[in-house]
């Protein structure tokens, strides 16, 4: 079964001495397929609120409640209604507004507008959890305390 020469060619790479730059310049131009290749070398990553880093120092603007958009099973039965607490603060280093969500009840009352709090991603690899909707990241610290110590009554909030 030999194969005609006409045909064997169609079916190859581009081959010969003179090749090598058909070569390069089709394996960068298909390298933009790859989806890891295109999410680490596009430079979204900068454009996003903590450009690049897991962490980012806040400071609060306003503290809001927003009722919750899913109702378990066992919350409608109970006639409960759940409310969201979360604050909108301002980063220090690039002056963009994002919402973050104080995940324990009763915490924001330990943050106050103007103070300075610490801010930390939500899982989901930057993308909203549940139903709460449009808010990616949570409250760590507030003053430079941790959250949970305020909560548990371990250590007080610094007076400033």
């Amino acid at each position: 079964m030999a194969l005609e020469p006409e045909n064997f060619a169609c079916h190859r790479k581009t081959c010969g001495m003179g090749a090598g730059r058909k070569l390069k310049s089709h394996r960068r131009r298909q390298r933009w397929a790859n989806k890891a290749y295109k999410k680490s070398h596009l430079g979204n990553e900068w454009k996003k609120p903590f450009a690049g880093s897991s962490f980012a120092n806040d400071i609060v603007l306003e503290k809001m409640y927003a009722f919750s958009n899913m109702l378990s099973f066992t919350s409608f039965l109970l006639n409960v209604h759940l409310w969201l607490l979360h604050l909108v603060s301002n980063l220090i280093r690039n002056g963009k507004k994002i919402a973050a969500f104080v995940l324990i009840d009763g915490c924001l009352n330990y943050i106050e507008e103007n103070d300075k709090v610490l801010i930390a991603g939500f899982e989901h690899k930057g993308h909203a959890v549940g139903d709460i909707l449009g808010v990616r990241f949570k409250v760590v610290k507030v003053s430079g305390v941790s959250l949970m110590a305020l909560f548990k009554e371990k250590k007080e909030q610094p007076r400033s």
